[in-house]
């Protein structure tokens, strides 16, 4: 039951990489769609998913939550990480970003004592400080990175660990209701906004091909589909043992941005991803030990 757990998470490293990627695509030059109009879609898509897996299966009380507050929390805290991050794929190849975004867990512990209460521990702090120098070494002067896409990574961990920090308050809600708030909170909050942007939305619905529309749809599929995988992964295995297969995204993100746009990360790039990556997984085993 565990490898199913491991299967599932590394699919959805997959399905989250791809989601990445069509958003940049559709944000490049050759297409244009602006970031909001993008997210609109991403996230009225998985709306649309997200009820029509979840309703028939549990019906529509599986729509209520006992922390409605929270869930709407969360909700913002995913729409900030999203529109965050595709400006920072924007700019940057994928593999460094993602490779940067991998510096939130980190972040999420060094303010646990803080935001929820735990006990402080120089582990994780020292493992903090290991992955930003990971992410200094893929930043370094001459790496070539534009200063504007870094910016908007550091602003994506710092919100991607605000994420992570409003889910383990919902620790004891139905994951299938935080999937459908997820979707909707999105969803509701870029409606509102939609005057600001309309003009935006109008040239969109009249300027893209067909296959641009499947990816745009896309968008929301892939991020319904690898947040449902994620659910799947935690009900087969424990967090502990799924933290360090979490760092398999890396690979997926490499391989499509090499694929698609021909972007490798240099030799000392991969240096710093793999600082990144060893800081998170070796905090990981520290966790996974105290606990037991």
């Amino acid at each position: 039951m565990h490898l199913l757990g491991v299967i599932f998470l590394i699919c959805s490293s997959w399905s989250l990489s791809m989601l990445d990627a069509s958003g940049k695509f559709l944000m490049g030059a050759e297409v244009g769609v602006t970031l909001m109009v993008l997210c609109l879609w991403r996230y009225l898509v998985h709306l649309l998913l997200a009820l029509s897996v979840v309703v028939p299966a549990r019906g529509w009380h599986a729509i209520r939550s006992a922390r409605p507050g929270m869930q709407l929390a969360r909700g913002i805290s995913l729409l900030a990480v999203t529109m965050l991050f595709f400006m920072t794929l924007h700019y940057l190849p994928q593999a460094e970003a993602t490779a940067m975004s991998f510096l939130a867990p980190l972040l999420m512990l060094v303010s646990a004592p803080w935001a929820l209460g735990e006990r402080a521990y120089l582990s994780r702090w020292v493992a903090a400080g290991i992955g930003f120098l990971g992410v200094l070494i893929i930043i370094r002067p001459g790496s070539s990175l534009d200063p504007v896409g870094v910016l908007y990574g550091l602003l994506t961990a710092g919100s991607m660990a605000l994420l992570y920090i409003v889910s383990r308050k919902l620790a004891g809600e139905d994951p299938y209701t935080t999937l459908i708030w997820s979707g909707g909170t999105g969803s509701v909050a870029l409606l509102a906004l939609l005057p600001l942007y309309a003009g935006d939305l109008l040239r969109v619905l009249g300027g893209l091909e067909s296959w641009h529309w499947l990816v745009l749809a896309g968008t929301g599929f892939w991020g319904a589909l690898g947040h449902f995988l994620q659910i799947q992964a935690y009900r087969h295995a424990p967090a502990s043992m799924l933290a360090p297969f979490l760092y398999f995204q890396i690979i997926s993100a490499t391989v499509l941005g090499w694929l698609i746009w021909g972007q490798f990360p240099d030799a000392i790039s991969w240096l710093g991803i793999f600082v990144i990556c060893a800081s998170g997984i070796g905090i990981g085993v520290v966790e996974w030990r105290r606990t037991r």
